[in-house]
This record gives structure tokens, sequence and C-alpha cells, in this order.
């Protein structure tokens, strides 16, 4: 948008292998805002100054000087920059239907596909002990929400709302990048072809610039802490 030229630079905060932040950022992307993205460690969440951008102590949290307005937690963060700053619907619509579908949708990725696979990869690498137990239900729920966006597209041209990509989609394109890596990676990868109209939506979100800089992003963040870093390809 021509408008963009005359914005200020829009603070994130964040880091490289989070998905939240890269999902506010690949928005930024889309939308082609000029934003500055800052890299915080997990230790300096937990204190001041960041705790007086965010009381909660975690990433995204955006400051943005063309409004004034400073604004943490995801979901919220992503329908703000759209409502801004998509004034020409590009990632989204203005049709009664399809703003509340949209919204659906990220409410499910806010309270299901997020909370889930999050718990999936903590407790398959992260915790102290192993529990197979919440692995394999965490895990499977990640197969559930794959299967379930695979029936909406199955009758669509790919996209989960309307005929376009919004951001319905890219809200939940990295978290599912990263759930494939841990499956894969703990020996519980979803054989390929089992969900065809799945791994096509998720083809075409791959392919766009966005997707690939929070890849490469996120895989550069792997290799610093020392984990393997997810094949470049879905299919591969």
């Amino acid at each position: 948008m021509s408008s963009n030229a005359s914005l200020k630079p829009i603070t994130v905060w964040g880091h490289e292998i989070g998905p939240n932040p890269l999902k506010v950022r690949m928005i930024l992307e889309e939308l082609g805002l000029p934003y500055d993205y800052k890299v915080i460690g997990f230790d300096e969440m937990k204190a001041e100054p960041y705790l007086k951008l965010n009381p909660n102590g975690r990433v995204p949290a955006i400051e943005d000087p063309n409004t004034g307005l400073t604004l943490w937690e995801s979901g919220p963060i992503v329908e703000y920059l759209v409502e801004q700053y998509d004034k020409d619907h590009k990632i989204s619509y203005d049709t009664f239907t399809e703003r509340h579908l949209i919204k659906q949708w990220i409410a499910y990725q806010i309270s299901g596909q997020g909370p889930y696979y999050g718990q999936g990869i903590w407790f398959w690498y992260f915790h102290h002990e192993k529990v197979p137990s919440a692995v394999e239900r965490y895990f499977k729920e990640a197969e559930r929400a794959g299967e379930k966006q695979g029936e909406k597209v199955a009758d669509k041209d790919v996209w989960l709302v309307g005929d376009k990509l919004t951001v319905a989609d890219l809200s939940w394109f990295i978290w599912e990048q990263i759930i494939e890596w841990a499956m894969t990676t703990a020996g519980a990868g979803i054989p390929k072809g089992k969900y065809p109209h799945y791994e096509a939506w998720y083809r075409k979100l791959e392919e766009r610039p966005s997707a690939q800089q929070a890849i490469e992003s996120r895989n550069e963040g792997l290799k610093k802490l020392q984990i393997q870093p997810q094949p470049e390809s879905n299919e591969s």
C-alpha cells in the first residue's frame, strides 16, 4: 500500500523460534508494514523494563508509534494490524460472514492450536521427565486439528475463509510448521498423503515469502540452541 511509506516502524518484541512472534511478523510482511523486530531473551521477558510493556512476561508485544498503542497477546495484535492497516482487505474481508469466520479461526488458533501444540512440544522436548501419555495426547490433538483444516478446505479453493488467503490462514501456518518438525523428529510424523487437502493448503502457504522468512528465522534460532532445524520442505 502506497500510504505505508509515511508510516513509522512498528516495534515488535519477540524471539527467533517462538511461533507467536513469527506469526505477527508474517502479518506485517504480508501487509508491507515497516517494523523493527527486537529479539529478547527469556530472562529479559520476566524483568523490567519489558514487564512494563507486557506484565505477563511473554512475547509478542508491539509498540505502534503511528497510533500510540502498546499491545500484547498475538491474537489481539493480529486483529489490530488487520483492522488498522488492511484497509484494502488484502488478507481480510469486509463482508459480514467472512469477517466473523476469520475471527472464528483466529479464536480456534489461540485457544486450541497454540496451546495443544505448545504442550505437545513441551512434554516431548522440554519437560524434566518423560510423560509419554501427555506427548501422545497433544500430538493426537495436532493431527486432529490438521484433519479438521483439511475437511474445511476440501470443497474450496484451499483457503480457510472465502476464496483467497487471509489472516486466518497466516495465523495458523507457523505453528503447523513447528508441530510437523516436532512430530517428525519424535518419530510420530503423519504419513504423507493421509490428509491431502491439508497438505495442499500447507504447501501454498509455505511458498509465500513471509512464510519462508519465518522458517529461516526459526531455523537460525534452533541452530543457536543446537537443535536440529526442520527440513526445508513439508514434503521431505
